[in-house]
């Protein structure tokens, strides 16, 4: 496996953790002990989502020339 390779799933895999995370935080805050802190973490964790979609699109794109192997 090449270093590109392991970059991606580690991106991915990252991308998968904060989208769950966004969402259990955003499921606790509208529960019925939810407190201001997992609004703001859910609304963090999202935009990392964002930012890490963003960051892999950019990569793929940047080394498109290089194999995955």
């Amino acid at each position: 496996m090449s270093l590109k390779t392991i970059h991606i799933v580690f991106v991915i895999a990252s991308c998968l953790m904060t989208a769950f995370f966004g969402v259990w935080a955003w499921r606790e805050y509208f529960g019925p002990m939810g407190t201001r802190a997992h609004l703001i973490y859910g609304v963090l964790s999202i935009v990392a989502f964002v930012g890490l979609l963003v960051y892999g699109r950019y990569f793929l794109k940047k080394l498109k020339h290089i194999s995955y192997l």
